[in-house]
Order: structure tokens, then sequence, then C-alpha cells
């Protein structure tokens, strides 16, 4: 077939203009996503296969628009069906402090969870570990907390929800990325299905004195105002969620499944027939959020109830035992 040499024209440069964005894109997003999954001589393999569809994509859109447009949708085909292809796992090789999920049954007014963890922490990457089996009945439940912890970006915060039983036990829950042993946290990574996602419930002696005493984020305790019936509920919504990931593993999503993953149901519990808010998504502005929601005990402003939530002070001056209690005291209602 004789080539034909392309006229061009204004509508030309416009066509090509949107090719090569939409061009670049795609293959910025395959080759990002082989970094991720593909190592060694198969990722070379691969980007080479890539770099050669791009160079066909281009040379077909010389040839005519129409085939410029179907070649770069062959490369973006094969790419996401390569894609779909990755998925999540639950026996890997998992990092010491993700090692397994929570499980969890209800038999009437009990729920029984298994992999409680409960490490003592000895830095922020050691620890002596424990994973237990404990039971909690619902008819004692008579507290729940959120927690915020930020690292870095105010803006930004790893959330934990946390329950208190009148017979003196807690369990803390936290949607946390389940790395594997050689892994480290990548914001990048986690839009492109690097890890899958966790739910872990700790005991606070773990889970907010690794992050007060160890990595020394700001972390901060809100008591929320629910009824029996609203903490009921928000703790079988963990259960439920416990549930499906031991039946059907999840990858985690820095924008989509992450800590936010249940900040929406949290939100809908304590106000029925919530929106969407941008302050789901940017959880370091959530308890502004969930107070102007009503949610909160006590009758203060903003500024002085994240004043008054501030624990990590406390809680470096906390021992094993006491560190639920003396968090608490930096948070009095008056």
């Amino acid at each position: 077939m004789a080539f034909s040499r392309p006229t061009f024209t204004l509508g030309w440069w416009l066509n090509a203009i949107a090719f090569l964005a939409a061009l670049g894109a795609t293959t910025a997003w395959i080759a990002t996503a082989l970094s991720f999954h593909v190592t060694g001589l198969m990722l070379m393999v691969a980007y080479v296969a890539l770099g050669l569809g791009v160079i066909g994509a281009c040379a077909a859109l010389f040839m005519s628009k129409r085939r410029g447009w179907i070649a770069l949708l062959l490369v973006l085909g094969l790419g996401t069906g390569w894609y779909q292809t990755l998925k999540p796992q639950e026996d890997r090789d998992w990092a010491f402090d993700v090692a397994h999920g929570v499980t969890a049954r209800v038999e009437g007014d009990t729920v029984q969870l298994d992999k409680v963890r409960n490490f003592d922490w000895i830095t922020r990457d050691t620890a002596n570990v424990s994973w237990e089996a404990r039971s909690y009945d619902l008819e004692k439940l008579d507290s729940v907390d959120l927690v915020t912890s930020v690292w870095d970006s105010d803006d930004i915060a790893h959330v934990i929800v946390t329950f208190g039983f009148s017979d003196g036990q807690r369990v803390a829950f936290s949607v946390e990325t389940r790395k594997e042993a050689h892994e480290s946290f990548n914001v990048v990574g986690g839009f492109f299905r690097q890890f899958e996602l966790a739910l872990i419930a700790a005991t606070e002696e773990d889970i907010l004195k690794l992050r007060t005493n160890h990595r020394k984020e700001d972390v901060r305790l809100f008591p929320i105002a629910l009824s029996a019936e609203q903490r009921r509920t928000l703790l079988l919504s963990y259960v439920e969620l416990a549930t499906k990931l031991e039946n059907q593993p999840a990858f985690y999503n820095t924008l989509t499944h992450t800590c936010t993953t249940t900040l929406y149901p949290l939100a809908n519990t304590v106000h029925e027939d919530v929106g969407l808010d941008w302050r789901l998504m940017a959880s370091g502005h959530l308890p502004a959020y969930i107070d102007e929601l009503g949610g909160f005990e006590g009758d203060m402003t903003i500024e002085e109830r994240m004043a008054r939530a501030a624990i990590t002070e406390a809680g470096q001056t906390a021992g094993r035992h006491d560190y639920s209690d003396v968090i608490r005291l930096a948070y009095s209602v008056e």
C-alpha cells in the first residue's frame, strides 16, 4: 500500500496535539505500573515492547488519523489487559506488623476477634510480637473515639477508630497498607496496586503508643457522641469489613481505598445521609467536619477541641498498663 503524505492543516495539528497528549499519558501510566510490578530483564523487555508500540502508534498517525488512534487504543488495551491480571493476594511474605488482618465472628452480643495485634514496641521498627484472640460484649460497648495521627502535612492524617467497653477493654481499628517484608510505603505505588489492604485490630498500647512514643507523630483523640445503637452499628461495620477482606483480599489505593474507606461510614453514623465532603479525603480536617455534624462531646470551639485532643505528650509519660487512662486525661469535657 502506497504511503500518502499527510496534509499539515490546522485540523491535523490539533489532532496531533491531542493524540500526543493521550499517548504520553498512556505511556506514562503503563511505564509507571510496570516499574512497580516487573523487575530485571522482564522489565527491560516490557519497556522495549512499550517503546515499539509508541513508535508504531506515531507512525500510524502519519498514515491517517484513524489508524493513529486505533494504534493508540491497541497500546492502551494491551496495557490495561496486563494490569487487570494483577490480583490481590493473601499469601505474601508480609511485613511483621501487618502479617495478619483481623478476622471477626459475631455470636449474639459477643464479637470474637482473632489476630488482634498487641505488640510491645521497642523502637518504631521493632517490637515484641503478640497476636491474640479476644472477645467483646456489645452490651458493654460504651464509648467511641476518633484518633487522627499526622506525620507530615496537616491536611492528611491517618485515622483510627477505637472502641471502649465498661469491663475496661478497648480495641482500635486501623485500615493500613499491607506491605511486603521488603517494601516501604510509597504514595505513587499506592495508585498502582503495589500494596494490598489490611484491617488491623489492635490494643491502644500498641497502635497509639507506636505513634505517640516512637514515631512521635501529632496524635489527637476525640470522644464521639453516639447512642448505644450507633456505637454498635459502627463496630459491626468494622466486623463486616474484616469479613469482606478475609473472603476477598483487596488492593490499597492512595485515593479511593485507604483509611478513608471507613470515614464515610463513620460520618454517616454520626449524622445520617451526609453528603460527600472534601474533608473525607483530606482527613487532617476530618475533626472539623465531625464537629460541624455535632458528633463530638462537649460544647467548645474547634480550636479548643483540637488543643484538648492532643495526646502525644501525655502518651510519652504513660506506662504500658495505664496508657489508655493517661492519654484521656488530656481531654476533659467541662
